[in-house]
This record gives structure tokens, sequence and C-alpha cells, in this order.
């Protein structure tokens, strides 16, 4: 049965109330992941929609012959979003469920809730002489009330709009502290909730990055000719967190205050909320565990403001919303790609979700209209920046993916000539001898030695290209050492590396004799390139899970069986990649890098030991060849051998060293324009929350609940769309329109049996999906 992994990565854009929406969408995302777990598991399913999901796994198996799991990995989000991210991150994590944010939404998402009490009007006589001006204003046709608001909620919006413009003026409404503490109970929770397996596999990371502006700003350096460094204020603060996946279930993804911290910065909407300082969340932590206290503060603070506790500057740090200079965080999502196992064929997604795609075509209609004095002061402070659009992300996949497809059609071209170049080198040797470890790492030298030589000129930019790779990847890793990858100092301890190399000699890898690399050279390579080593088995893996899946030569059986020893293989080189596997010591070696890079050098090359990691590996490659029929054994070979003749030609056009999954990334935007299988229209046909610049959510529990089933539709809809495009051949349209049908109703089952939502709405969506589905 041939296997493929479904991997989203999810990118969740701000939205103030309308996150109420997004929790919709993040939830069914969640609901597929577990069904999918439950599936692999032989697990009962534990909801209608799981069932439903479950049953759909089954069908796409017996349909379309393939085993498919869905692994959301990497998630990302800004202000409201990144509150979705934050708890959709632990639960994938942990395994807790997702259900106690959903109360969390519905019940304190509400102006009354969030009010500092300070901030309430003190009686009703307060600011009376302002009443007119409010009831004029809720009155009139443009302010959104009368015009849009239905008739059984008007009463209430005006009254929580006439208490909120009542309340105190020239603050921010809305208490830190209680939302800090919002945040932090619906944490707890989700841990005394019974709790599953966690939804990725055992070792697998899981990447979470929210973003934070840093209002007064940080200092950077900035390296230049003239003159070579100057400072720089910036104000983006990503707060990340990467963890592998536990075997058990109940394990937080970080600590609960650094998670309340995190989602309670990225979404201090300007004016509306205070700033988020440090004091807020040190006052949380001695109300809600004084005994325990926080005892990874110091590292999360390193971590995430390193140049404030250079400076000692902590306690004075202010952030506010993500929003307000990323909005759609896809570059952090971009950023967690590299450096991800696999066990099976991957097909990468980008998903991200924008409640609001309907803005673009408002801003158009108005095109015409001369911009108002406050228009432009707002625009230009809050809603320019937060509909930055995404191009430039998006641009970039695009060009890997244009010279992902360049790369294998030149890997294509060359086949038949590097064959025959393998075939002339070892003749008939491969396919008479048993290929056990020792003969295959002979096998391997020889090819190595050959292709080097064969190269010519060509050896030297291919030496240069594979040296630098290699440097970049010891200085990332040293840096990741301390806690700051992708940092400033990724440059400065590369060239520490470059002087320490050129000391022992290794300036350049290729021989002052010619024909390829000098001994010297070949040492160190085979202790620290692990680039080189997981390029290789990649070329297999392609080749076992594209190139030669519709090759009737080959049965599944034995490709499946071969796919599994090269995925076995690989995961023992996946585990040097990161810092997090390298133990304790590794921060001090870490720490001493710059002024004694020998050592760290040395430390890396005892604690990695890459050649105990090809002794294992080539020990799976030859009991799997042994296995494996002759036709087959011979085309693993040939591309085992054959690689460093591809690398030596592909390596130097290489920008970077590409992506560690398989080539291409899709991007799948999730929005109510996408799914429109019920009722036509996008968000301003379903949404509610988008009144009063997309804070109408927070006035009225009747458009949260609204805003959260539509939700919930509209992210089950596209998740059947983006499970349905990973197929390797289209199912039937009536298949998956009776699929969407069950799935709608299951959510409508699940919520009646919970009742957090009024019945009445409930029971008219059941009508909805039944007279537009077909009832049966």
């Amino acid at each position: 049965m041939r296997q493929k992994e479904l991997r989203i990565a999810l990118v969740c854009y701000g939205g103030v109330s309308l996150a109420v929406y997004m929790h919709g969408v993040t939830k069914e995302l969640w609901k597929l992941a577990r069904a999918s777990r439950a599936y692999h598991g032989h697990e009962e399913p534990s909801g209608p929609v799981e069932a439903v999901w479950q049953r759909w796994f089954g069908y796409i198996e017996s349909e379309r012959g393939l085993r498919l799991r869905v692994l959301p990995d990497i998630l990302t989000g800004a202000s409201a979003g990144g509150i979705n991210a934050v708890f959709l991150a632990q639960a994938i994590h942990s395994g807790q469920s997702l259900e106690p944010l959903t109360e969390l939404w519905l019940e304190n998402a509400d102006v009354e809730e969030l009010i500092d009490p300070e901030a309430r009007p003190w009686s009703k006589a307060a600011k009376f002489w302002f009443m007119p001006a409010v009831l004029y204003m809720l009155r009139q046709p443009e302010s959104g009330v009368s015009e849009s608001v239905a008739p059984e909620t008007r009463a209430e919006v005006r009254r929580k709009v006439s208490h909120l413009v009542r309340g105190r003026w020239f603050e921010p409404p809305f208490s830190g502290p209680h939302f800090s503490r919002l945040i932090h109970n619906a944490l707890e929770a989700m841990a005394a909730a019974p709790a599953s397996k966690p939804l990725l596999p055992p070792g697998h990371p899981l990447d979470l990055v929210v973003t934070a502006t840093d209002f007064r700003g940080h200092r950077e350096l900035l390296r230049m000719n003239s003159p070579p460094v100057v400072e720089e204020s910036e104000h983006r603060m990503p707060i990340g967190f990467r963890k592998r996946t536990p075997a058990l279930p109940g394990e937080n993804l970080a600590e609960r205050c650094e998670l309340t911290f995190a989602a309670r910065a990225t979404a201090s909407f300007p004016g509306a909320f205070p700033p988020l300082r440090v004091a807020e969340i040190d006052g949380l932590v001695e109300d809600t565990a004084p005994a325990r206290g926080w005892p990874g503060r110091a590292a999360f603070l390193r971590r995430i403001m390193p140049s404030h506790v250079d400076q000692g500057t902590c306690e004075q740090v202010s952030l506010i919303d993500g929003s307000v200079l990323v909005n759609a965080p896809f570059r952090s999502a971009i950023n967690a790609l590299p450096a991800r196992p696999a066990q099976r064929e991957v097909d990468r997604r980008v998903a991200y979700i924008d409640p609001r795609p309907d803005r673009v075509s408002a801003l158009q209609r108005d095109i015409t209209r001369p911009v108002g004095f406050f228009s432009a002061i707002f625009g230009s402070l809050s809603t320019i920046p937060r509909e930055q659009p995404i191009r430039d992300n998006l641009e970039q996949l695009e060009r890997q993916s244009r010279e992902a497809a360049r790369l294998r059609q030149m890997v294509h071209t060359l086949r038949p000539e590097i064959e025959a170049v393998v075939d002339k080198l070892f003749g008939y040797t491969l396919f008479l001898d048993r290929p056990t470890p020792k003969r295959l790492a002979s096998w391997r030298a020889k090819a190595q030695q050959a292709a080097a030589e064969q190269a010519g000129y060509a050896f030297q930019s291919y030496a240069q290209a594979k040296m630098a790779l290699v440097v970049e990847q010891l200085a990332r890793l040293l840096c990741a050492g301390l806690g700051e990858a992708g940092g400033a100092d990724v440059e400065e301890i590369s060239a520490r590396i470059r002087m320490e190399l050129d000391r022992r000699g290794l300036a350049s890898l290729a021989s002052d004799k010619g024909g390829g690399a000098s001994e010297e050279a070949i040492a160190f390579l085979r202790t620290h390139d692990l680039a080189f080593r997981i390029r290789r088995l990649r070329l297999i893996a392609r080749r076992l899970s594209r190139d030669w899946e519709a090759d009737p030569e080959f049965d599944d059986e034995g490709l499946e069986e071969a796919r599994d020893a090269i995925y076995r293989a690989l995961a023992l080189y996946f585990e040097h990649e990161s810092a997090e596997t390298l133990g304790p010591d590794f921060a001090a070696i870490a720490e001493s890098a710059m002024d004694k890079p020998g050592e760290a050098l040395d430390w890396l090359a005892s604690a990695r030991d890459l050649a105990k990691s090809d002794l294992a590996a080539e020990q799976i490659l030859a009991d799997a060849l042994e296995a494996m029929p002759q036709n087959l054994r011979r085309r693993v070979l040939m591309a085992y051998l054959g690689f460093p003749f591809y690398d030596v030609a592909t390596l130097p056009l290489l920008r970077n060293e590409g992506l560690t999954e398989f080539d291409t990334v899709k991007v799948d935007r999730i929005s109510p324009e996408d799914a429109r299988s019920i009722r036509p229209g996008g968000t301003s046909a379903t949404l509610r929350g988008t009144e009063f610049y997309n804070f109408g959510g927070f006035f009225s529990r009747a458009y949260r609940e609204n805003d959260y089933l539509w939700g919930r539709l509209h992210g089950a809809e596209r998740m059947i769309d983006l499970v349905c495009s990973t197929l390797p051949e289209r199912l039937a349209t009536s298949a998956v329109a009776r699929f969407k049908r069950e799935l709608f109703l299951a959510i409508c089952d699940e919520e009646a049996e919970r009742a957090l939502c009024d019945a009445r709405l409930v029971d008219g969506l059941r009508a909805e999906i039944e007279e537009k589905l077909g009832s049966d």
C-alpha cells in the first residue's frame, strides 16, 4: 500500500473578533489530525466528525491504494490568529483537547468580560452629556448597527457599545492581566481534560511561531562596508517554540506561562489592550503557581529578546499586537520547512486562514472616493500594514519550486549517462555479489573518487559549494546551541570555522595533485558532511516514490519495503541535524565556539559520530537490497552509487541546501470565499463579526456562535479539498459531495450535543445543508 504524509504548515492571519471564526477552522484541522492518527493506530473514533473522516480515509485507501496521514507540524500566527496557533500547537503536541478553547471564545470574548473594571462607566449617568451623541451614532445607517445587525441583537450591541464609549477615555478599555488570566485558565482547562496520544509521530518536530511588536524596539547590528557596523532599531519580535513530539500524552509544548506570554503578546491590539510587560506574566505566575514559580524564565527571555537581556532592559519592554508589522507570518513558516524528518513521501502545503478576503474588492469599490483626514491616519497606522500582501512570500516559494523542477529535469537528463558510467565502473559485480555493508562502503568510496576525478575542472566549483554548505550548517548548529538559530552571529562563526579549516590545511577540498579531494578533505567530509548523506538517500526515496511508482516492472510490496528501509536509514541522519539531540554539554561548547572553533569542531565530530551512523545505515540498506528482486536492486544501486555524479553536477547550481522534504511546496487559502458548498456569497453572506472594524464579535454572543459554526463548516470543506488535492487521481464529484454532506451534518450533531450554540442556529444550518446538498 502506497503511503504518503500530507504535512500542513498553517498560517493564521490577524482578525480581531474574527479569531472566533479562525478557531472554528483550526478545530477542524485538529479533528482531521486526530482522525488520521486514530485511523493509522486502528483506534475507535472519538466523535461523529472523526468517524466520518476515518470512513473517508478507508475509502481513499480502497479506491486509490493510498494510505494517507495528515500532520499539521508548523503553526504560525499573528494577533488573534496567534492565539489560535498557540492553542492548536499545544493540543497537537500534548494530545489534549481543544474543546475548552471553544468555551473561552464563546463565553469570554465579550467586551463586558474583557473590559477593565476601572474602565466601566460608574453609573448610568456617567458621561450623560455624551449619550445623545452615542445614540445618534448608533442609529445612523452608516454605523453598521442599524444597517446589518439582526433585529434580535441590536439592543445588546447598542448597550455594549454605549458602555464602552462612555467608559474610560484615552486609556485601553480592556484589561491586560485579566486577558492573560483567561488564556492561562483555558490552558489549564485543556490540561485538566483527558488527553489522547499526541497527533504527530514520536520525535517529529513541532514548530510554533507567533509575532509580537516591540514598541520601542531593540538594538540590532548591521554589517556594512563603511562604517563596518551600524546600529538599527528592530521592532519585530517573533516568539517561537520548537519541540519534538513525545510518545506519551499530556506533555506541554512549553511552560504554561510562556504560552500565555506568547498568546497575550501577539494579541495586544493597540488601543484596546495595554502593551504586555514581563511583570504582568510574573504577577500571573505569582497568583497561580507561587510555589513552583517560572523555572525557565531566564532562558525564555534570553531566547526571545537577547538584546534586551544583554542591556538589562527586559522589565521595560512593551509588546503590542504582532499584526502591526507582520499580519501573515509566512516567512516564519517557510523558515521552519528545512531539516524536517520524513518517514514516507511528503506532500507539503502552506495553508493560510484569511477570514476577510473581501476587503480587496471593498477597497477597489472605494478607489474613486477621496481619502479623509482620519481615514488617512487610521489606514497608515493600522489598516495598510495589516493588509500588506503576501506576494513576496509566495514568490519565494514559487522560485524554490521552479528551481526544484529544473534540478529534477537535469537529474532526469543525466540519468542514462551516469548509469552507463556506473555500469562501466563496476561491471556485473553489483548484481552477482551479495551487497554487504563492507562491500557497499567500498563501492561507495570508489564511486565518489571516480566522480571527483571525472569532473575535471568542474570539481573546483563543486568543492567550494560543498565546503561553504558544510561550514554554514556547522555554524547554524552552533548558533542553535545558543538558542539564537539564524541570528547575526552565523556569519561570524562561519568565518571563525573557515579560519580554523585554513589552519588545518583545508582551505579547499580539492587536492593539490588534482584528481579530486585530498585525503584530509575526505576525512573532514566523512566527519561533518551530513547534508551529502541525506541528499543521497533522498534521491533514492524520490525514485521509489515517484519515478518507479507507476512502472509495471516493480510490484507495490517491493517498493514499499524499499521505501521503508530508506526512510529508516534517513532517520539515523536526521537525529544529527538538531541541536536538541546533542545533550546538555552542547550549550557550553557553542558558547565557546567563537574563541575555540577547533574544539567545537572536534566535539561535534565525536558527539555526532557520523561514521557510526554510516555503518548502521549501510546495514539497513544491505538487508533491504538482499530482499529486493534483482531488477529493483539494480535500480537502487545505480541511484545510490551514481549519486556523487549527480551531486557534482547539481550542487553548485543550488542557491542553498534546498528543502529536505520533497521539492514542491503548494499554498492553499482557507476563507469564506473558498467554501461555498452550503451558502454562496463568501464573507458578507456568512460572518457577523466583521462589523465595527472586525470587533463585532466582541459585542454579541450570537455573532460569535455564528462565526464559530461557519468556521467549522468552512474549515471542514477546505480540509476535504486539501485531502482530495493530494490524491494521485481525482475522486468522483458525487463521492466528494456526499462526504462533505456527511461531515457538515456530523458537525451539526456534535454542536447540538454540546449545546454551546443556540439550537435554532444549529437547526437552521442543518436544514440549509440538507436543502443544498440533499437529504437521505
